[in-house]
């Protein structure tokens, strides 16, 4: 283990700009980070910080930052872009606000903490997320290889283009979610919104509760294990899909191919040739 020498801060303030710019070992305790001077990049460019207890209300405090840790904090909303190009972060118990507070970073970890944050989390990888929640506008943009459990999310627009992930036991309120995701399980989850993952690729729902208009289009290789739908009108249009529903679906429109297994269906629309899915309800069957 890396042996390093630990500068301490406690009870102090600081507003100046980059206060501890290229800090290598550093415990941050009860310190606020906020003053006339507006200073921002207060820790840029540093590794092995420990932070506890503080405040932050000034921008750009952690940039391309390598082993960080943040606990019992709270990140303003005046602490704009506050987490970029950074590896090795772990944020627990602490309020996360500002817009674009975490970007291009790797290897994060987030429990027990509340986010308030448009464009959260673009460009990440290997990102763990538990026990927290969010409202937030395209909330991880194209981000890859993240772990999700017991999360709740407010926004619009979550989730798109990533890859390789997994969400279990998450309440998500987000409009047009998953969008040309590829490589996706979600299970145990109740997601609500417009929209659901248009274009996305091998996604796979487990359990889950499913709400809202027009969801899983243009989907390749989609794939529902024992999952409900309610308010679900037009769906699957134009997807490869393998289905178990034991809810009723107010309507179907176009599948192209795959199979549909549902106690019955409010409306079947099929005006396009080449919509090939089978549909099964317990009292009949479209071919």
């Amino acid at each position: 283990m890396e042996l390093y020498q630990v500068d301490m801060y406690k009870d102090e303030t600081f507003d100046e700009e980059r206060a501890l710019y290229g800090s290598d070992g550093a415990e941050i305790v009860s310190c606020r980070f906020d003053g006339p001077q507006d200073g921002e990049s207060a820790l840029k460019e540093s590794r092995n910080i420990m932070v506890k207890d503080s405040y932050f209300n000034l921008r750009y405090p952690f940039w391309h930052n390598d082993n960080l840790s943040i606990t019992t904090s709270e990140l303003t909303s005046n602490c704009r872009a506050a987490i970029w190009y950074s590896t090795n972060v772990n944020i627990t118990d602490s309020k996360i606000s500002g817009i674009k507070a975490l970007r291009e970073c790797e290897n994060v970890k987030i429990s027990g903490s509340n986010i308030v944050s448009p464009e959260f989390g673009w460009y990440s990888k290997a990102v763990q997320m538990s026990n927290s929640g969010a409202e937030s506008e395209y909330f991880m943009l194209r981000s890859d290889e993240l772990t999700v459990s017991d999360f709740r999310l407010l926004g619009k627009y979550s989730f798109q283009y990533i890859t390789d992930s997994t969400f279990v036991n998450c309440k998500l309120d987000t409009k047009d979610a998953f969008w040309h995701a590829k490589n996706v399980l979600v299970k145990d989850s109740i997601i609500k919104g417009e929209y659901l993952a248009w274009y996305s690729e091998n996604l796979t729902l487990d359990n889950c509760t499913i709400i809202g208009t027009q969801p899983l289009c243009y989907c390749k290789n989609l794939k529902l294990i024992n999952c409900k739908m309610k308010k679900t009108d037009l769906a699957f249009e134009k997807s490869d899909v393998d289905a178990e529903v034991t809810t009723i679906i107010d309507s179907i429109k176009n599948p192209a191919s795959g199979i549909i297994r549902t106690p019955g269906v409010g409306e079947v629309i099929l005006d396009d040739p080449n919509s090939k899915a089978r549909i099964k309800t317990l009292k009949t069957s479209i071919e």
